[in-house]
């Protein structure tokens, strides 16, 4: 039984089994402890009826007519069948309903109860649990109720098949509830199976509301940020092959030329084999941060962090101004520090040498602005300067750079709980705005 849903289906038809003969079991023993008491009340009363219709029927020295005649009064008054016999055990009398009962079933008189005079006549009456005071006569042929035997057996049959009917029906009622619960397990394992096997695309249904939903609900969250992670692993690589090339070429010509080069040449083409193994430094090291920030590794994102301090710390490397107010976040100063450096070094390189540094509160948020007086950004491409790789077109060629300093900043902004964004500066250039929760 290696299928799921035969293994619950076999375990609920099981315990239903389990409980169907253990309440049988006592439903049994409660009728036979009804029957014992039972018994015991009708051993009374016959006794009590003994007594009763000894001291009330004509004595044994009376006319058998008188002692009929007795006899079939107290039969009608108590409803009861009855039969008298002498000592010597010859039938004195019987009433009509004695009668009637011997002639429609002859094993009646197999089942009566005798009860003992003290005169030495002999009382027959039904046995116990035949008697029921107050029926109506039953029609010959017809099994009365007082028929101890065929009743026992009757109520045997009637709680087995009871019993019997409760366990097909929860086990058809039980088999479509299972098996569409395994069903959805099945569906469930598929689709991880197919996304193992590189189906990033994959997803499951989610529907319904209970635990398997809820599985299928955080196996689609995993499976889009898995897909999400790789899809960017392999367009960071795949840029990072191509901007590779370039600075490895002008390298690998630049040693080929350097033997053969004139004294004079040698230090113009070492001054471009260090500005090529500076180029790819730069760009390995951004690409294993971007790496580092795509795998979401636990970073300690909970120390005070001035940004006005560092934002003068940088912005002295570049010659920018800066003004604002002293405030502080939760997070980490070294990716705090790169966003804000990256910010700087992009305004330099695209906007001129008039950069300008706010550091401001505002709506809950701490602002840092970088401002420029660029060219600025087409609107259409405010947002696309945040992917990696990507550049304004025709300012590769003229201010270099390989495209992956925004999107850093972008990441590092995200991992702090924050954004950033690019919009237009009254008077010509561009607004970088890196916003951060408040410390």
């Amino acid at each position: 039984m290696r299928s799921l849903y035969v293994r619950i289906y076999v375990t609920v038809v099981a315990v239903l089994a389990l409980f169907a003969l253990g309440s049988g079991w006592l439903l049994q023993r409660q009728l036979d402890e009804q029957r014992a008491r039972a018994e015991v009340a009708v051993r009374e009363r016959i006794e009590a009826w003994g007594e009763l219709l000894q001291r009330s029927l004509p004595p044994a020295d009376a006319s058998v007519a008188e002692q009929e005649a007795g006899l079939r009064e107290w039969s009608q008054r108590m409803r009861l069948p009855m039969a008298l016999d002498d000592a010597q055990g010859q039938r004195i009398a019987a009433s009509e309903n004695f009668l009637r009962r011997e002639a429609a079933a002859p094993e009646f008189v197999s089942r009566l109860r005798a009860v003992p005079f003290e005169d030495g006549r002999t009382l027959w009456v039904p046995r116990i649990g035949q008697l029921r005071l107050g029926a109506q006569p039953r029609p010959p042929g017809v099994a009365p109720p007082w028929l101890g035997g065929p009743r026992g057996w009757t109520d045997g049959i009637g709680l087995v098949a009871l019993l019997v009917a409760l366990f097909f029906a929860v086990a058809l009622g039980a088999w479509p509830v299972v098996r569409r619960l395994t069903r959805r397990l099945e569906s469930l394992k598929q689709g991880v199976e197919a996304f193992g096997a590189g189906a990033l695309h994959q997803r499951v249904a989610e529907d319904g509301r209970d635990e398997v939903a809820a599985v299928g609900a955080s196996f689609n969250r995993a499976a889009g940020r898995i897909e999400a992670l790789l899809r960017s692993h392999q367009s960071l690589l795949a840029n990072a092959s191509h901007e590779l090339r370039s600075p490895l070429a002008r390298l690998k010509m630049a040693v080929a030329m350097l033997e053969d080069a004139a004294p004079a040449q040698r230090t113009a083409l070492r001054q471009e084999i260090d500005t090529n193994i500076g180029e790819l430094d730069a760009l390995v090291e951004e690409v294993l941060l971007a790496s580092r920030l795509d795998a979401s590794t636990p970073m300690d994102l909970h120390q005070p962090v001035a940004l006005l301090a560092v934002a003068a710390e940088e912005a002295a490397r570049t010659g920018a101004l800066v003004e604002g107010q002293d405030l502080q976040v939760k997070g980490d100063e070294r990716l705090l520090r790169r966003a804000v450096r990256n910010l700087l070094e992009n305004a330099q390189r695209y906007g001129g040498d008039e950069v300008h540094v706010q550091v401001h509160s505002r709506d809950g948020r701490v602002e840092v602005q970088v401002c420029d007086r660029g060219p600025g950004v087409p609107e259409a491409q405010r947002e696309r300067i945040f992917e990696p790789f990507f550049r304004l077109p025709g300012h590769a060629e003229r201010a270099g750079g390989v495209g992956l300093g925004l999107s850093l900043v972008r990441q590092i902004a995200q991992r702090h709980g924050g954004q950033v964004h690019c919009e237009p500066r009254e008077g010509g250039g561009s607004r970088f705005v890196l916003a951060l929760p408040v410390g």
